[in-house]
């Protein structure tokens, strides 16, 4: 049985990562699965976030991520589908540098 983090665990924690520090808590109390309206993200922290996405992760995603994604188990869901079509175009190894793959 392979218990080694994935794409979509990787891609998660970064995300709880971005989360805590846009809403001000500690990560620990970031859930994954509460709506990130909850925590008090605004439009400006989802847009913050999509660009942040874009950078590290290397994938162009529309400024409404957070809004058609709400919680965090659904963007990584969604960012790792991405990833998983991208693997053999361009932006993979973009992503494998930045060690979220």
């Amino acid at each position: 049985m392979n218990t080694a983090p994935g794409p979509h665990d990787d891609l998660r924690r970064w995300l709880i990562e971005r989360v805590a520090v846009y809403v001000g808590r500690p990560p620990a109390e970031i859930d994954p699965s509460v709506k990130l309206r909850s925590y008090g993200l605004d439009s400006i922290h989802a847009l913050s976030l999509c660009v942040d996405v874009e950078e590290a992760v290397g994938l162009l995603v529309e400024p409404t991520l957070a809004w058609d994604h709400p919680t965090i188990d659904d963007i990584a869901a969604h960012l790792a589908g991405l990833v998983a079509r991208d693997r053999t175009g361009q932006g993979a190894s973009d992503m494998d540098d930045k060690g979220l793959l």
